[in-house]
């Protein structure tokens, strides 16, 4: 029986108590269980009970009785027992918690979806870097947990589109060109330029798609050089989030804004919902009417449009593209932008507590000897993928809070051992697949029998009702925004398959030991495990290794 029948089994219960007149109440949209933080409180608990006491004008334990009474006749379910103030804590057969062995193999990759955010259309938006150098430490962070979220997101039933916004317009690019332009002169880097090897290769690319750039006007030559190594730059990056499992539907450009008139628009259509005022020859959005500090500048008095002008336009461009729900994921430097954000979107005449969201990810540092070994204090990712692989990274930032800061050891990163959580879990599943390999060796065939019942062994009910919970982390990570929950989740069914496997055999201890349906139905709970394993590090963006 899995979480989502016995949802169903309650459901029933409570209708056909309603039926016979023992209860006046309208059943909840959703019917929720979970799991026990003891296992002596039995497989499954809901709190059903407590939901309804209100509505139905009775205590809670009352209600819990009634439903308690009709559960205990259901097949399946081995006792019920009402505890605390009316907690319904449900025990199955042994035969119907590992029945959901065979279910997890059937469903395969699609174990794990639900339909929590099913209606939801939503766009995501994160790393956003600007194409003037190699994405470094600072975006790590935000490509790993912003994937995961995608993953998740899309998992749980949402249309979710991800989205990279790319900050091509503006001084910034100038300054790009100058740079390189500098550096295939020969020259140093201007003031408030960019320097470092990157900058070194990007003029040694410019220069050998046009070998006449150093006879060209000074002019002409920084647009070529801004031109072209913006655009170089900006694969250079798409390469190293594709290196790094990182995928996005959507690469909006900033210039696009300013070349449509969509910034000029924008304008005009915030004026006309009346947020716009004109004062020391600027153009202004009254954004201090929707909680922001200040208002802000749109325009400036010499006729220039702002960035904030862009984020209006950009805004609104999400809005006019149909995504009624905008995730924005910001780095840590970007507190000042929350309520000036959720101005625009008050000033479009979106409502900023339902159509945007943001979330604002802490700084991390990773230690190591060969930090910062291309430039000063920078550590790119393509560096980080190179040193230390990566799924070690895309996991042990996944696994921790976004707004929890992080320090974490390059060198314990890459390290193959138990203490290290990305090779623990990894290890579990290449685990599965081993035995599994082993097993058919053996002559242990899933499609030989199956017999549910025989998975009694204490070892193996923790382990099934880990196995049945992780729909239910699954929808909570999406709906919390909390990747992490995924990971912490693996971490517990690996260390519950660790200890099984040790307690279990799914092979013949001899050669002359008979094979029986016991080797064949844990060899289902085996495979059970590494399909869920296998499901948990695809949604957190991280290879499930066969062989470690």
């Amino acid at each position: 029986m899995t979480p989502e029948q016995l949802a169903a089994a309650i459901r029933t219960a409570l209708e056909q108590a309603v039926t016979d007149g023992d209860l006046d109440v309208a059943a909840p949209a959703e019917i929720r269980v979970e799991r026990p933080r003891s296992r002596e409180h039995g497989d499954w608990s809901t709190n059903i009970a407590l939901q309804l006491a209100k509505a139905a004008g009775m205590p809670p334990r009352e209600v819990a009785d009634l439903l308690a009474e009709r559960l205990r006749a259901v097949e399946g379910v081995a006792a019920v027992d009402v505890a605390g103030p009316g907690f319904l804590n449900i025990t199955l057969e042994a035969a119907s918690a590992g029945e959901l062995a065979r279910s997890i193999v059937e469903a395969g990759t699609s174990y794990g979806s639900n339909d929590t955010l099913a209606g939801e259309v939503v766009n995501l938006e994160f790393v956003s870097a600007n194409p003037t150098g190699p994405l470094h430490i600072g975006h790590t962070r935000w490509a790993a947990l912003g994937d995961a979220l995608h993953r998740l997101l899309a998992a749980s039933g949402a249309d979710v589109t991800a989205e990279h916004y790319t900050n091509d317009a503006g001084a910034q690019l100038d300054r790009l060109g100058a740079s390189i332009l500098a550096a295939a002169r020969g020259e140093e880097t201007p003031e408030g330029g960019y320097g470092g090897e990157y900058v070194d290769e990007l003029a040694r690319l410019v220069l050998a798609e046009h070998p006449d750039l150093l006879q060209l006007s000074s002019d002409e030559a920084v647009a070529v050089a801004r031109e072209r190594g913006c655009a170089l730059q900006l694969q250079q990056n798409k390469d190293t989030l594709d290196a790094f499992n990182v995928h996005f539907d959507v690469w909006f450009s900033e210039r696009s804004l300013h070349d449509s008139g969509a910034v000029a628009d924008a304008v005009g259509r915030l004026r006309e919902q009346g947020h716009v005022f004109d004062a020391d020859g600027a153009v202004w959005l009254r954004t201090t009417d929707f909680g922001d500090d200040r208002d802000r500048v749109l325009i400036r008095a010499t006729g220039e449009p702002t960035y904030f002008a862009a984020d209006a336009a950009y805004y609104l461009s999400k809005k006019d593209r149909g995504f009624p729900a905008k995730i924005y994921m910001l780095g840590a430097d970007h507190h000042g932008y929350v309520n000036r954000l959720k101005a625009i979107a008050a000033c479009a005449g979106d409502d900023p507590a339902r159509h945007i969201e943001i979330l604002i990810g802490q700084l991390i540092n990773i230690r190591g000897e060969r930090m910062g070994r291309r430039r000063g204090n920078a550590l790119f990712l393509s560096e980080l993928i190179e040193w230390i692989g990566s799924d070690p990274v895309r996991y042990s930032l996944a696994r921790f809070p976004a707004d929890s800061p992080l320090d974490l050891d390059g060198e314990e990163l890459r390290r193959r051992s138990n203490d290290n959580p990305v090779f623990y879990v990894q290890y579990a599943h290449a685990r599965t697949c081993n035995v599994a390999r082993l097993a058919a060796e053996d002559g242990v065939s899933r499609d030989d029998g199956f017999d549910p019942s025989l998975l009694g062994h204490e070892t193996e009910s923790a382990l099934l009702a880990v196995l049945g919970d992780f729909p239910r982390v699954v929808a909570q990570a999406a709906t919390l925004r909390e990747p992490h929950r995924v990971a912490r989740y693996l971490e517990d069914l690996a260390g519950r398959y660790h200890k099984w496997y040790d307690e279990c055999r799914v092979r013949p201890v001899e050669a002359t030991e008979e094979i029986t349906d016991l080797h064949r139905s844990r060899l289902w709970l085996n495979d059970a495990t590494r399909q869920v394993l296998a499901n948990g590090l695809h949604l957190l963006g991280v290879g499930a290794p066969e062989r470690m």
